[in-house]
C-alpha cells in the first residue's frame, strides 16, 4: 500500500478516535463552564455507560442490534442517574467548593471503579456491533460500524450545540454560567440547574463509551485513558469551551490517528502533552477560552 492509502486509512481512524473523544470531552467541559467544578471522576462514567452497555446488551435476546440499541437508551440515562445522585448527596453538599469538589470527584472515581470490579470482574468483554457491513474501498475495507460512530457522534453534538444555543433550558444553564447569584435572584432554581448539567456531562461520556465498547471492549480500568485525553482536549480547547473542545478533539484525534499508524501510540501522547504545556505557556486560557476578568 502507497502512502496515500495509510495516510487515508490513519485519518479514518483518527476520526472515529475524535468523534469519541468529541463526546467524552464536551461533557467535561460544559461541567466545568457551568458548574466550575474539575470532574475526576469523568473517566469512569464513561468507564460506567460501556460495563453497563455489556449488562444491558447481554441481557437483550435477539439479534446484536437489538441489545445495542437498548443499550445505547439504557445506560446513558443509567449514568446520568447516579451522576446526579452523586451531586445531590456530595457535591451540593459541598457547596462545590473547588478544592473540595476535587478530593470528592477523586473519591467518587475510587467507588465506581471498585463497584464495576465488585459487579462486572477484572475480564474485558466485548458488545458485539449492531451490524457488521464494511465500506470496501480500492486499497482497503473499513468497518462500517466505525463509520456509523463518527455520524452519530456529530449529530449527538450538534444537538448539544442546539440545545445550548436555541433553547430555554441552553439559557438558563448560560445564565447560571454568567452569575449564579443573579439567576437564582430571578427564581431559577441553580442546585437543580447544577443536577442536570452534571448528569448531562455523564451522559455524554457514558454515549461515547456505548459506541467505542464494541470496537474496544468494556473493563473496569477503562476510565484512566478517556479522563486524560478529555482534560487535555479541554485545556487546549479552553476550559468551559465547546467550540474550543470540538476543535482540540479533532486535532488530538487525526494527530493521533496519524502518528499512531506512521510512528507509535506512545509518540501521539508525548506530542499531545508537549502541546499541551506550549498552550499552558503561551496561552493559558486555551485556543478558544476567555481570559479572566
Amino acid at each position: 500500500m502507497d502512502f496515500g492509502p495509510f495516510l487515508l486509512l490513519a485519518t479514518m481512524e483518527g476520526l472515529v478516535m475524535a468523534a469519541v473523544l468529541a463526546l467524552t470531552a464536551s461533557g467535561l467541559s460544559l461541567v466545568f463552564g457551568v458548574m466550575r467544578v474539575v470532574n475526576v471522576a469523568h473517566g469512569e462514567f464513561f468507564m460506567l455507560g460501556a460495563v453497563l452497555a455489556w449488562f444491558v446488551a447481554d441481557a437483550m435476546p435477539g439479534p446484536p442490534w437489538i441489545g445495542f440499541v437498548a443499550a445505547l437508551a439504557v445506560a446513558p440515562l443509567l449514568v446520568a442517574s447516579i451522576a446526579a445522585l452523586a451531586d445531590t448527596l456530595i457535591l451540593r453538599r459541598l457547596n462545590y467548593e473547588p478544592e473540595a469538589t476535587i478530593v470528592a470527584t477523586i473519591g467518587l472515581l475510587y467507588i465506581l471503579q471498585q463497584a464495576a470490579l465488585t459487579f462486572y470482574g477484572p475480564d474485558a468483554r466485548p458488545v458485539v456491533a449492531p451490524f457488521d457491513w464494511r465500506i470496501q474501498l480500492p486499497w482497503f475495507g473499513w468497518s462500517g460500524y466505525k463509520l456509523f460512530v463518527i455520524a452519530a457522534a456529530c449529530a449527538i453534538l450538534t444537538g448539544l450545540w442546539l440545545l445550548l444555543s436555541r433553547t430555554r433550558i441552553g439559557l438558563v444553564m448560560r445564565a447560571t454560567q454568567y452569575d449564579s447569584e443573579t439567576a437564582r435572584a430571578f427564581g431559577i432554581d441553580v442546585d437543580r440547574v447544577y443536577a442536570g448539567v452534571f448528569a448531562l456531562g455523564a451522559a455524554l461520556a457514558a454515549v461515547a463509551a456505548v459506541l467505542i465498547v464494541p470496537i474496544q471492549q468494556a473493563h473496569y480500568l477503562m476510565g484512566g485513558d478517556p479522563l486524560l485525553l478529555a482534560f487535555i482536549v479541554v485545556i487546549i480547547g479552553g476550559l468551559g469551551s465547546l467550540r474550543g473542545t470540538l476543535v482540540a478533539a479533532l486535532l488530538i484525534g487525526l494527530s493521533d490517528g496519524i502518528i499512531g499508524v506512521f510512528f507509535s501510540p506512545t509518540l501521539a501522547k508525548i506530542i499531545a502533552t508537549l502541546f499541551v504545556a506550549m498552550v499552558l505557556v503561551l496561552r493559558p486560557q486555551g485556543l478558544f477560552g476567555r481570559r479572566p476578568a
